[in-house]
């Protein structure tokens, strides 16, 4: 894949990820890393900066996209539910795999985002309300 059709990857990347399409952006990029480690091309920093920099947003965004779900689905038969709990349900139910600290942090993000309306106390989300 030469330099043009990388960038117009991303641009379609970009695209996906207003669309709120995550899955579909995150294909795109796993296929672009692959392309940028085994092409012969000498692509430029910035393009790969850009690469890496729409990779760590778009997984984050799609997880949070899935833990906010979750925790809509579940918000009617639990008050709360620990970090370790959720994290175990996220891995059961959506083969979603994160560390603890990940976890924690896209919680964090969604109630910064007011996506989420909810109270941490310790290794416990306390849930509010979830807006539907």
């Amino acid at each position: 894949m030469n330099p043009k059709e990388f960038i117009e990857k991303l641009n379609d990347v970009r695209g996906l990820m207003t669309q709120e399409n995550y899955f579909d952006a995150i294909q795109i990029l796993d296929k672009l890393k692959k392309t940028e480690k085994n092409s012969g091309y000498d692509y430029n920093y910035d393009v790969i900066h850009q690469l890496y920099q729409l990779d760590s947003n778009c997984r984050s965004v799609y997880n949070q996209q899935i833990i906010l779900n979750h925790l809509k689905n579940i918000s009617d038969k639990k008050k709360s539910i620990s970090f370790e709990e959720l994290n175990q349900e996220l891995k059961d139910k959506y083969n979603l795999n994160l560390n603890d600290q990940i976890l924690r942090r896209e919680v964090e993000l969604l109630i910064l985002r007011n996506k989420l309306y909810c109270k941490i106390d310790k290794d416990t989300i306390i849930l509010k309300s979830v807006p539907q």
